[in-house]
């Protein structure tokens, strides 16, 4: 087993949240696993599966936590990794995570989803193993997430918040929560109104290769789909920050956002899955953050910019 010692993630209460909600909110730190996002669970699996197959290299196309966690689980494996990023498109975090790893970074004039094709007919050429989503193995790994709830909290939650780009983690966890036999969840899914233009990078996918998928769970749980704008986005992820103190990348925030429109039952107990650590974007915390502010090295002047 090629492992770095992903998965079980801490579940966390959030009272702030939950307040401002009316809900019993909890909030699962997937940000926590080893590269700083959920990818890893799935990847540990797939990359598994490749070397015990024989492949020498494996291939993603990325908006950048797959790019990183592929990067690593190849490296710990002894395989090449290669990277297909969208041209300007990926954080830079992600970038210099995939390129420290050791993987071969490639920028493809274009976008994920054309990244994305060019990906899958390599991997279908043989001598590359795709370790994109819609690689199997990603999805078994990444279901596991599910029986954690399910076990820490003796039943699955009445909902389940979490973004939504390619939406292979909404199909994770629904086959997971299937696979547990303790109850199905409303799923409640956030995507970016403007899928190919949003801040969110980490779900600026404009064609979901998941989305039947997603739209099945959605119905067959009462869910609930939400389009967010990127205030929104921003919004949610300021009050993770600076109410919960949980520092996660915008995308990470789409569950919680998408709660003021979820129309959930006061009370109801919802876990929101924070898919990847704020590191991974810092571009974006910079430039939506409070300012940093310059003082002399005077207690006076100190405590008057302190307010």
């Amino acid at each position: 087993m090629i492992t770095l010692g992903e998965g079980s993630t801490p579940l966390v209460e959030a009272p702030r949240l939950a307040a401002r909600y009316g809900l019993d909110v909890r909030l699962k730190l997937e940000l926590l696993n080893p590269t700083g996002s959920f990818k890893d669970r799935g990847m540990a699996v797939a990359v598994t599966r490749a070397a015990a197959a024989g492949a020498r290299a494996v291939i993603c196309a990325s908006t950048g936590n797959t790019a990183a966690s592929a990067a690593a689980y190849a490296a710990r494996a002894g395989l090449r990794a290669i990277v297909l990023v969208p041209e300007g498109a990926v954080a830079g975090g992600k970038l210099a995570q995939a390129r420290a790893l050791g993987a071969v970074v490639l920028e493809v004039r274009g976008s994920f989803d054309q990244a994305l094709t060019a990906a899958r007919e390599l991997g279908e050429r043989g001598g590359f193993a795709l370790v994109n989503s819609l690689n199997p193995d990603r999805i078994e790994g990444q279901s596991r997430a599910a029986h954690e709830l399910v076990e820490e909290l003796g039943a699955a939650p009445d909902a389940i918040a979490l973004p939504y780009g390619g939406g292979g983690n909404t199909r994770a966890y629904y086959r997971g929560f299937v696979e547990a036999g303790r109850g199905l969840p409303r799923f409640v899914c956030g995507q970016a109104s403007d899928r190919a233009g949003t801040v969110a990078s980490a779900i600026r996918i404009a064609e979901p290769v998941h989305s039947e998928e997603v739209l099945d769970a959605v119905h067959e749980t009462d869910g609930r789909l939400v389009e967010l704008s990127d205030e929104e986005l921003l919004g949610a992820w300021r009050l993770l920050a600076q109410e919960e103190g949980v520092f996660c990348e915008p995308a990470s925030a789409a569950g919680v956002a998408a709660l003021a429109h979820a129309g959930l039952a006061a009370g109801s107990r919802v876990v929101c899955v924070i898919t990847g650590h704020g590191l991974k974007d810092t571009e974006t915390a910079v430039r939506n953050a409070a300012p940093v502010v310059a003082v002399d090295p005077d207690p006076d002047a100190i405590a008057a910019a302190a307010g």
